[in-house]
């Protein structure tokens, strides 16, 4: 079957003057006859749709490559591509782009190709083709965008398949994403099928794939492995992170009671009990004073077994591990931890380490993230906490 050039789509012919001025002004004036077509484009139902090479070079190399390998028989002899394997209507709406740089898949743009050879079967052939479903329509239209390499119409063709994404259609578009080389659409597709995966696995489309394609279910689910091993570490180290920022308000905290005092605990020469308010750290303050006033009152101590002891103990010791004021520092057992670090000519643990050197870390990280002038000749940008190798 062949669509005459006056059957064919006005508007096809009419976005052709596009390419030229002239004829943009005769378009408008009317008047305005279609140029000759050279090419006929060959569907698998035997529709031949005429069409301009020039234009068709234009807009892909890929076809343009096959215009300039096929030698022309005769001198007004026209040349044939085939595009098979795909419905007629989605090869009207790839060339409309081809012209235009636009398509529309309303039943209206289907008026003019109602003598379809694929409707000649029978009387409800046109209407069925017609009826095509708009999800259909685009991945055939991404297959030609690729294979053709038409990169305009391959981008919206993938922004209109990742918008209606469903858990029906996820496995279809997915597979022919992962064919096309479309890695935004691959992304999304496994991204809808990691979050809803006991819907997906109920799918007719996932049965088949699981019988057909065993390579792409096993690649989903190293997907999903590695997403739910991603946000297991995610969480992770947002737990850690979330303990050295209590550690680190602890260390400020304890520097802050031993040489300023706060409600209950502070030094001697502070009136701290009639005097002091709460500080804007109070609930971590005075926790802190509770264990403090426990340390001094324990008959157990850290030798006898004492959790609490032992708490406070480690406190103490981060807090020698990251100070710099030496003899001047107020908080006790300061200098004796210093003195302790210094002889132990091992060191401490690779454990302890690493936790004073994420205390470090954040602690710069949260007077960075207030401002604090303190930071600058403090030391705390450098590598100078104790017990640590540099």
């Amino acid at each position: 079957m062949t669509i005459s050039q006056t059957s064919f789509s006005d508007e096809l012919y009419v976005c052709t003057q596009c390419f030229s001025s002239e004829n943009i002004m005769q378009s408008f004036l009317g008047n305005v006859e279609a140029p000759v077509p050279d090419v006929r484009i060959i569907t698998s139902n035997g529709l031949s749709i005429p069409a301009h090479s020039s234009v068709l070079a234009l807009a892909s190399t890929v076809l343009e490559k096959i215009l300039d390998q096929q030698p022309r028989i005769a001198p007004n002899s026209e040349k044939t591509i085939p595009i098979l394997g795909v419905p007629c209507h989605a090869i009207v709406a790839f060339l409309r782009f081809l012209y235009s740089s636009r398509y529309s898949l309303g039943r209206t743009n289907y008026n003019n190709t109602s003598s379809c050879s694929c409707s000649s079967t029978s009387g409800n052939g046109d209407d069925q083709e017609m009826e095509m479903s708009y999800d259909i329509i685009h991945l055939n239209l991404l297959a030609l965008s690729h294979v053709y390499a038409v990169p305009q119409l391959k981008q919206r063709c993938t922004k209109a398949l990742a918008a209606r994404l469903t858990v029906e259609n996820v496995i279809d578009v997915l597979q022919l994403a992962r064919l096309c080389d479309a890695p935004d659409l691959y992304l999304k597709c496994m991204k809808l099928i990691s979050n809803n995966f006991k819907a997906v696995e109920m799918t007719e489309a996932w049965n088949f794939m699981h019988n057909h394609d065993p390579w792409l279910e096993l690649e989903i689910l190293q997907f999903i492995d590695d997403t739910e091993s991603r946000e297991k570490r995610r969480r992770r180290k947002k737990k850690e992170q979330c303990l050295y920022r209590h550690l680190s308000e602890a260390m400020e905290c304890l520097e802050h009671i031993c040489t300023q005092g706060c409600t209950a605990v502070g030094p001697v020469v502070c009136c701290t009990a009639s005097k002091k308010k709460p500080c804007s750290k109070f609930s971590t303050c005075q926790g802190l004073q509770l264990l403090i006033i426990h340390f001094a009152t324990c008959k157990k101590k850290v030798n006898g077994g004492c959790s609490r002891c032992k708490r406070m103990w480690q406190l103490f010791k981060l807090h020698s591990s990251v100070c710099n004021q030496n003899d001047r520092c107020r908080v006790p057992l300061c200098r004796q931890f210093k003195v302790k670090m210094e002889q132990d000519k091992k060191g401490d643990s690779a454990r302890w380490r690493l936790l004073v050197r994420k205390e470090v870390e954040v602690a710069v990280i949260q007077k960075v993230g207030r401002g604090d002038s303190s930071l600058v000749g403090s030391g705390l940008m450098g590598t100078h906490y104790r017990g640590t190798p540099v």
